[in-house]
């Protein structure tokens, strides 16, 4: 294939590996970042296959990044990751321009069937959400609306900031 990949994560290791393996495994020409502004500092102007994009990064959302790298690289498929899912920040993101929205951990076979253009086959029942999947919902609607702002999320959540960043800091109940 030989097609442009930028893969664009703050973890290390994440990349390592990720890299590694589209490399391998799906023949791709994979350029890692560990930022989105580090990305557009890229020499590379044109012929972006895809962009794959943590949608928390250290220094920078992601979601902050998708509108540039868009505008700058156009790739075919523009990709969110995060171990943070919700269909407040998935509406987000492809409000923004995003093509896809997975849930980290992502197995290599369904990264490849998607950077093809195909879809894994979605299941035919839908079971009803949880409570904590509700209540993680809601928050992420109110920190969608507060532009990331937690003390004003916490306020309109009627909860300590602290409570507030306990629950953000576990994983999606996904």
């Amino acid at each position: 294939m030989n097609d442009t990949v930028f893969l664009i994560d703050d973890d290390a290791s994440f990349l390592s590996v990720m890299k590694r393996r589209l490399e391998l495994k799906g023949h791709y020409k994979v350029h890692a970042f560990t930022s989105g502004s580090e990305a557009l500092k890229s020499e590379l102007e044109h012929n972006i296959h895809a962009i794959i994009l943590d949608m928390m990064l250290v220094t920078e959302s992601g979601l902050d990044a998708i509108e540039p790298l868009k505008a700058r690289f156009a790739p075919t498929h523009f990709m969110m990751l995060t171990g943070y899912a919700s269909i407040a920040t998935t509406v987000e993101a492809m409000r923004r321009g995003a093509t896809d929205y997975m849930s980290k951990p992502v197995s290599l076979g369904e990264l490849l069937l998607r950077l093809q253009g195909n879809h894994p086959p979605a299941s035919e029942t839908t079971k009803p959400m949880t409570p904590s999947q509700i209540e993680w919902e809601h928050i992420q609607r109110i920190l969608t609306d507060n532009r990331g702002n937690i003390s004003k999320t916490a306020r309109e959540l009627g909860m300590h900031r602290r409570t507030l960043q306990r629950k953000l800091a576990k994983r999606s109940p996904y």
